[in-house]
């Protein structure tokens, strides 16, 4: 396959136009964060907020003109906006905290759904190293062994970690369509930008660029017919977790902690930002929750025991279960055979089909609650 390389990508992209001011996009420097990955080739077109959807002919445009280059087998070219901040507010970027939400009917009116998707739920956390991903593909493929249609989207773009916990490599075709057909491994439909990038190829994104490619991944895959979709929330409470939680229809959250006060107060704030947005949080889960020695036998509270339910408890949160640090969790997930597939009988792999289960419960309900009538 011929190399492709950053000035063939810009000289196809010279063409083409911005309408409005009548010049190149490359001249205007409205291009940036090019990646290449083989022949799947991704970039941003930076735009003003008030011309995005006049300027998607552009979008495509560009994609087309990349596409013609010998060996591209794939493009995925994203509009990015940066809005004006607030005083003292870097524009682009999310104040300390959440603006309090619309009621949830109107909120929910302004995402748009997702074709053939029952619901889409989020696994997230307030702080990176909890094990959040780790626990997103276990409860996936939990929810799978138990008959459910499940899709998991990847939406760490800095970290993607789902194309080696899922065991998947390669990389994703297109439709005629030009739609992105996702990968699939146990049962499980997965798009990540994992497959379009080398796991050491850093993201070097702004926060508007991010979201422009999460909503792509989101609204521009075939994604099918699924129950629900799993999506592995970045960590933290920045611009692209609260902009995701803002325009993506989230059935519900799921917050993963380990058990020690430092995580929860992390933890709260993951919490919160989903009640500001009118998100429903369906429980907490404590990983980490206490390490039993496989020579010995003697369990240690490595990071305490326990925090999390207390948490949950206080807050009037459901507490879903809790997850031990063990090994075997790691090494599966590290192998790309996550134990929920792997030692499906382990106590490991229950305890993941459990807490799946609960949350298949609940959002089950939501779907059977009666509509409200809102008055506008």
């Amino acid at each position: 396959m011929p190399t492709i390389t950053e000035d063939q990508i810009m000289n196809a992209l010279e063409p083409v136009m911005d309408p409005d001011r009548q010049a190149s996009i490359v001249k205007l420097g409205m291009v940036s964060g090019l990646v290449i990955r083989d022949g799947n080739v991704g970039f941003a077109i930076e735009v003003d907020p008030a011309r995005g959807q006049a300027l998607e002919p552009v979008r495509k445009a560009a994609e087309d003109a990349v596409l013609q280059l010998p060996g591209v087998t794939s493009v995925t070219a994203v509009l990015t906006a940066h809005r004006e901040g607030t005083p003292g507010q870097p524009a682009g970027s999310a104040a300390g905290a959440a603006p309090e939400g619309p009621p949830r009917q109107a909120a929910e009116a302004d995402k748009p759904g997702v074709p053939g998707i029952g619901s889409i739920i989020a696994i997230a956390s307030g702080k990176g190293g909890v094990g959040k991903s780790t626990t997103a593909a276990n409860l996936a493929l939990a929810m799978a062994a138990d008959g459910m249609r499940v899709g998991v989207m990847d939406a760490d773009v800095y970290g993607p970690s789902m194309p080696r916990m899922l065991g998947i490599s390669g990389r994703p075709s297109q439709t005629q369509g030009r739609k992105i057909v996702p990968m699939e491994n146990y049962g499980v439909k997965a798009m990540s930008m994992g497959f379009l990038v080398e796991e050491d190829t850093p993201m070097i994104w702004r926060g508007p660029m991010v979201m422009g490619a999460l909503e792509q991944l989101l609204h521009e895959v075939v994604w099918g017919e699924l129950d629900v979709l799993v999506v592995d929330m970045p960590p933290g409470t920045g611009d692209a977790q609260l902009t995701m939680a803002q325009r993506v229809p989230l059935a519900g959250a799921v917050i993963v902690s380990t058990p020690q006060d430092i995580a929860l107060l992390d933890a709260k704030k993951g919490l919160n930002m989903f009640r500001k947005v009118d998100v429903p949080v369906l429980g907490i889960i404590e990983n980490m929750s206490y390490f039993t020695c496989p020579h010995c036998g003697e369990r240690s509270d490595i990071f305490s025991h326990g925090g999390a339910r207390r948490e949950a408890e206080r807050l009037g949160m459901e507490f879903l279960g809790e997850i031990p640090l063990d090994m075997a969790i790691r090494e599966t997930s590290d192998s790309g055979q996550p134990i929920t597939v792997s030692q499906p009988d382990s106590p490991h792999a229950k305890a993941y089909r459990a807490i799946g289960r609960r949350i298949a419960e609940k959002l089950a309900a939501e779907s059977r609650t009666a509509p409200k009538i809102v008055i506008q």
